[in-house]
Parts: C-alpha cells; sequence; structure tokens
C-alpha cells in the first residue's frame, strides 16, 4: 500500500468520520477495510501534520470543542485521551481535564436522526478499574441515555501477527445494531510464547521497581512516554549473545501495524523533537485491530455466548462485558478474537538498533536488585554482564 497518500487506496462504500485521530491507526485500518473517511479530527500539531500528509484529501478540524456537528456517517470513531486514565498517567478519571473530552464525542452523535451507525471508542484497559468503575458507569450510562446499546472487551495487539504484547478496550455502541455481533462475536485461545534460551524478550529499562513491562517473543506495550514522563523505546534482551538494546523508530512504527516512515512527516515542524515520534506511535491504535473491527461492522458476526447472568458491579469491571437499558452482562472471551500467526521478534526487527547504554543498564539493574520481582534465569546476570562490557568500550 502507498502509505503516501492513504486517502487515495480505496473509496469505500462505507463512510467515518475520526475523533482524537491522533496519527490515524483506527482510521488507516478504516480505509484498508472499504471505509472512506469524511473528517479527522486531531489537535496535535506533529499527529495533524502526519494526518494531512497520509490522509491529504481528507478534511481535518483541529479542535473537538470547536466542531459545531459532523456529517451523518457509518461509524464515528474516537480513542479519545488517556492521559486521565492510565496507570502510568495521572489517573485523575474520566473527569481529568483531557479524559473529560469524551463528552464532546457525546456531544457529537447524541442527534438520533444523523448520528452514526456504530460508535467505536477506544482506551486503556486500566479505565475498567480507576475510580472504583466509576469511569466505565459513566460512559455507559452516557451511551444509554442516548439511546445506544453497547459491548466491549480488552483486544491483545499480539492476536494479530505482530509481537507487541499490548491491550487496549475497544469498545462498540449501536442504536439499530447488536454491538455484541462487531467485538464478541470472535474468540480465540490466546497463543503465548514459551520462554526458550533463545527467544527475545523485550522490557522497560526505565522501570524495574514495580513491574518492567517483561514481554516473551514481543516487545510490552509501547507508550506515550516513560513513567518519569520520558518519551522512549522498550528494550530487547538477546539471551544468545547478551546484547540489550532498543529498536529504532521505524520498527515501532512497523510494531503498531504502520508502514516505516508513516510519522516522518512530524519531523517537518520546526523544533518538533525525533523523540516526539516514540510519544505520537505509543498513543496510537494499532491498525490491524482496528481492521478487525471495522470488517465486523461490514460483515458483523454471531455473538452465542450466556446471557442470563448480569453483572454485580463493584471495585472492576470484567474484561468484556455487554448492555443496554440499565443490565450489565460479562461476556466470557478472551482477548484473543483471532490468532494470526506472527514472526519471532528477532525475525520482525528490520533496523539497525541501538545498544543500551551502560548508564541505562546500570539504572535498571540497580532497582531491579532493590525490587522484590523476579526474572528470567540469567537475565540479571547478562545484563551486568552488558554493563561490564559496554562500560569498557567506552572507555576505550
Amino acid at each position: 500500500m502507498n502509505t503516501q497518500h492513504a486517502s487515495r487506496v480505496r473509496t469505500g462504500t462505507h463512510t467515518a468520520v475520526g475523533l482524537f485521530a491522533g496519527i490515524g491507526g483506527i482510521e488507516l485500518g478504516l480505509v484498508n477495510a472499504g471505509y472512506e473517511c469524511a473528517l479527522l479530527c486531531e489537535l496535535d500539531p506533529a499527529a495533524s501534520r502526519i494526518l494531512s500528509t497520509r490522509f491529504d484529501t481528507v478534511p481535518l478540524e483541529p479542535d473537538i470543542k470547536h466542531v459545531v456537528s459532523i456529517p451523518k456517517v457509518d461509524v464515528v470513531a474516537a480513542g479519545f485521551p488517556c492521559q486521565d486514565l492510565s496507570q502510568a498517567g495521572r489517573t485523575a478519571g474520566i473527569r481529568g481535564a483531557q479524559s473529560s473530552l469524551v463528552r464532546e464525542v457525546f456531544r457529537l452523535v447524541s442527534n438520533r436522526r444523523t448520528g452514526p451507525r456504530w460508535l467505536m471508542v477506544e482506551n486503556v484497559p486500566f479505565m475498567l478499574q480507576l475510580d472504583r468503575g466509576r469511569a466505565m458507569r459513566f460512559l455507559v450510562d452516557s451511551l444509554e441515555e442516548m439511546g445506544f446499546a453497547w459491548a466491549y472487551r480488552i483486544v491483545d495487539t499480539r492476536a494479530f501477527g505482530l509481537p507487541q504484547r499490548r491491550q487496549r478496550v475497544i469498545l462498540i455502541a449501536s442504536r439499530s445494531e447488536d454491538p455484541r455481533d462487531v467485538i464478541l462475536a470472535d474468540d480465540s485461545p490466546p497463543c503465548e510464547e514459551p520462554c526458550f534460551a533463545e527467544t527475545w524478550c523485550g522490557f522497560y529499562w526505565t522501570e524495574g521497581l514495580r513491574g518492567l513491562g517483561w514481554a516473551i517473543d514481543a516487545i510490552p506495550t509501547l507508550k506515550g512516554g516513560s513513567t518519569i514522563g520520558i518519551p522512549s523505546p522498550p528494550a530487547i534482551w538477546d539471551p544468545i549473545c547478551g546484547e540489550f538494546f532498543t529498536p529504532e523508530i521505524r520498527d515501532a512504527e512497523r510494531l503498531q501495524g504502520f508502514d516505516a516512515d508513516w510519522t516522518l512527516p512530524a519531523t517537518t515542524i520546526a523544533g518538533m523533537r525525533n523523540g516526539h515520534r516514540w510519544k505520537l506511535v505509543g498513543n496510537a491504535v494499532s491498525v490491524p485491530v482496528a481492521g478487525w473491527v471495522a470488517n465486523r461492522m461490514v460483515a458483523p458476526g454471531k455473538f452465542c455466548g450466556r446471557t442470563s447472568r448480569l453483572l454485580t458491579l463493584g471495585p472492576s469491571w470484567p474484561k468484556a462485558a455487554w448492555g443496554y437499558k440499565g443490565q450489565v452482562s460479562p461476556a466470557e472471551v478472551s482477548t484473543w478474537p483471532v490468532a494470526i500467526e506472527r514472526p519471532h521478534l528477532s525475525e520482525f526487527i528490520q533496523f539497525p538498533t541501538k545498544r543500551l547504554s551502560p548508564r541505562a543498564a546500570s539504572g535498571f539493574l540497580k532497582r531491579a536488585r532493590a525490587s522484590g520481582l523476579r526474572f528470567e534465569d540469567g537475565f540479571l546476570e547478562s545484563l551486568a554482564e552488558h554493563i561490564r562490557r559496554t562500560s569498557r568500550t567506552a572507555a576505550a
């Protein structure tokens, strides 16, 4: 696919609007499934530059608060800001300044006559437990007040052939269709990779005290920033040669399902640092995840789960559920709707990697040894040897 002009790839018979579009992960998935984007909305200047380049024929609005109305379309998609919902963010909840912008989405889809056939909302899994479940209660109550039935599940990017352990909540709502037939109809047993002696493993070198985002034969979730607010790539351990390194931004883009250099237009903005590309990629929705949802909205399946048990809401919501008119039922599905064969991480990485510096490795090792975390056999020893070897090289 010629990613230079994603909007020209296919003129679809179905239409969509992308709100909080970011760098266009959901929208590219929709285009790949045959949709035509009628409008995009994104505030970040760098993300907007990417959208205006990759979707160059689509109208682009900067601020959702200034959008009076949207065209009547089949799908409205919104990956609304997660800064107030994520564990790595401020955890201010749905009332936080950023995440409360979902109210603007509801404003634009509230008209029953001109509203979309489908509403697709994406966010981080932590939203299911934040504020003792009140964030999710606000979302579904708001949807039901507007006449929507809804269903959601946590979905793992690894299910779609990409070696990134990334889980996100995908919520589908409709006034006229059964959203369960889109988001809950497909299910597959998770395909977890065992850790062999030669298996590359990913982790976050910026962590180490309470967690490290460990991923076997994959990288952990690409993030918009580290726990200290610095956009940063994860590290990869090659146990065969004892090397520790970080992937290049072009492989990070590919790990999200984009073509390499999808975010390159962002660098044309004066003063824009290359590190901002990591933030943009980390905040994106994985393209094949959006593509699967898009295809199911065109051709829904059939949800066959049990529907009799009602959910007693506690401090957190289940990994999947559906509801309408005040009733909520859990859905017994996995985080893997499909199980597309994926390459080993060692086979996937194409671009030159960067060796993890002795300083970065030493900081992580110190935190890891002070923690009560358990690690794969040989990992910390291999890291200590990496520090000794790279320190000698740097001093030479």
